[in-house]
């Protein structure tokens, strides 16, 4: 089974040899029969034969043109907390991928965590979501949550998050590489947002920036760093960071971008002695837990983190006698924060004002 280590080491080009040049011909073929689909999709929509329905109010999209993580969660969070800020109610929607029957996802729990006064609704049909929520819930203000290529609902601000670790997929569409769409849709985004831009140098972020610029000249770019904020356990008990510096810790994660993780531990002063990786939106059984209490007890560390979306699945404190903890992450705007703003005040101001 092709993990997904192994289909980004085949798609980034570092799987030399025969059997990395034929397994990428695989992927090539698969992917043009893929973007002969996606782009007739997109046809219809641009020429309005399938047409995005209006559901009575400002609606945000936050979303990828690539696969994996690239940061929605936290700048999900940062857009609910500005909204709420202004005294705006606001509701979450999400498509719930990977949640057991009747359970929220990872993401939704996560959120629900941070946000406690922000409702979360997940549906495959998010035009019937945004309804409920506007309808039952009297949201002013929806925010959709990886919605780039969900077109049927129309948007007030549609903002893409490129991740300056893998910003452009490999340049291929999946599975090729990790695009969802060709780079030509970035044209569709009002916001281009660098996500995690502090893991590159400048030069790097401007030569993402001109590339991001030739699909799209006129949407506002903004740059965002995902800062650790403090450790949480399971309990909700939150801990300094400094309690990291110089330690000798593990760590796990079911997340789409566990470089970005490794990243972020780094830059904590930890000594990360292992990272295990599991598959995006991973569900942690009784198994699981049990080797992964094993797996740690042998690394001799002081701690073992993980993600805020994964310690939400695992519910636990500690594993066997080592600590468990969270790393929480905040998104931080570092360029374009007033030009973003401009625009969010302009959607309150569609509000009306009976509505407040």
């Amino acid at each position: 089974m092709l993990t997904a280590e192994d289909f980004k080491d085949y798609a980034s080009g570092r799987r030399k040899g025969l059997g990395g040049f034929v397994m990428r011909s695989m992927m090539l073929a698969a992917s043009k029969l893929y973007g002969v689909g996606v782009r007739y999709r997109n046809r219809q929509y641009d020429r309005g034969s399938k047409p995005s329905e209006e559901v009575g109010a400002p609606v945000v999209s936050i979303g990828n043109i690539t696969l994996g993580g690239t940061g929605k969660t936290p700048t999900a969070a940062w857009l609910a907390r500005w909204f709420r800020r202004q005294d705006i109610r606001v509701t979450l929607i999400s498509r719930g991928y990977g949640a057991e029957q009747g359970e929220l996802n990872d993401e939704a729990r996560e959120l629900d965590d941070l946000l406690s006064d922000v409702p979360h609704l997940q549906n495959p049909d998010r035009v019937a979501a945004a309804k409920v929520a506007i309808e039952e819930l009297a949201a002013q203000v929806v925010l959709l949550d990886d919605a780039f290529q969900h077109r049927r609902i129309a948007r007030s601000l549609d903002i893409v998050l490129l991740d300056a670790t893998e910003p452009f997929g490999y340049g291929y569409l999946f599975p090729r590489g990790m695009l969802r769409e060709p780079l030509e849709g970035l044209v569709r985004a009002d916001v281009l947002a660098l996500t995690r831009a502090d893991a590159v140098s400048a030069e790097v972020r401007q030569q993402i920036h001109n590339q991001a610029r030739q699909y799209n000249s006129q949407a506002i770019w903004i740059e965002m760093t995902h800062r650790p904020a403090h450790l949480r356990n399971a309990d909700g008990d939150t801990f300094p960071l400094d309690q990291l510096q110089g330690k000798r810790v593990a760590a796990f994660c079911g997340i789409g971008n566990p470089a970005g993780f490794r990243h972020t531990i780094s830059s904590c002063g930890a000594n990360l002695i292992e990272l295990k990786p599991f598959p995006d939106h991973y569900i942690y059984r009784a198994p699981d837990i049990e080797a992964l209490t094993d797996w740690v007890s042998k690394q001799r560390v002081d701690f073992l983190l993980c993600t805020h979306k994964d310690l939400v699945k695992v519910g636990v404190n500690q594993l066997g006698e080592t600590p468990l903890a969270a790393i929480v992450i905040e998104a931080e705007i570092t360029v374009g924060q007033a030009e973003l703003e401009e625009q969010l005040r302009k959607l309150v101001a569609q509000v009306p004002p009976d509505a407040f």
